[in-house]
């Protein structure tokens, strides 16, 4: 059965999702909904996510939100298809859930809003709080001389191979490393760059851009 994504393409975590599938071999239809005109704030699409954010999914009669827990959902379900996102031990599979909980809670939390005030304000015509984004660069910093030492004795965040740890930082990570001194950040961190080269040159990735319009 296809699954049926309701988002943006070019958004941040239903790329997350629609990354995932592209990894796992899953088939997708994506139902547009337009960020730029608040469609998610509407009715219709608060019934299928109350907070009224993107993405959700709806297969068959199920229905799920929030990007990391479909994610994880479409991981597990297909564990044996595809990209093994999950780990192959216990202990693998701890190691990827934490490096995918830092980059909730280290990474995205500061990513997101120089993010929003960067890429995303500015495009609604609203300011950019110049001095919050300067003190989350420098916080941004410390967080990537950490992913630096990792990835000096590891090729991925979870060991030896590609997981859900790399694959949720991908979305904004890419947004990030649209921004000029930000982009200068990470390859001046060899072994960050090195891992970034490395994903980014995977054939979901690729495809993904490829659905987003960015090449």
């Amino acid at each position: 059965m296809v699954v049926k994504l309701y988002g943006q393409v070019t958004a941040v975590c239903p790329q997350r999702v629609l990354l995932c599938f592209l990894e796992k071999g899953i088939e997708f239809e994506i139902f547009h909904i337009d960020l730029d005109t608040l469609e998610q704030k509407k009715p219709e699409h608060l019934l299928r996510q109350p907070f009224g954010q993107v993405p959700a999914i709806e297969d068959g009669d199920f229905k799920l939100f929030e990007s990391r827990a479909i994610a994880r959902y479409y991981a597990t379900k297909y564990a044996d298809q595809g990209t093994n996102l999950l780990g192959k031990s216990l202990e693998h599979r701890a190691i990827v859930d934490q490096w995918a909980d830092v980059e909730n809670q280290s990474f995205n939390a500061l990513a997101h809003p120089i993010v929003l005030n960067l890429i995303i304000k500015p495009k609604l015509g609203e300011k950019c709080d110049t001095v919050l984004v300067e003190e989350l660069k420098v916080k941004l910093g410390v967080v990537l001389d950490i992913y630096e030492n990792r990835l000096a004795s590891n090729r991925f965040l979870a060991g030896e191979e590609f997981t859900m740890a790399d694959l949720t930082h991908m979305p904004a990570m890419a947004y990030l490393m649209s921004i000029t001194d930000i982009n200068q950040m990470v390859k001046a961190r060899e072994s960050i760059n090195r891992w970034w080269e490395e994903i980014t040159a995977r054939p979901a990735w690729k495809k993904l851009m490829e659905l987003a319009g960015r090449h």
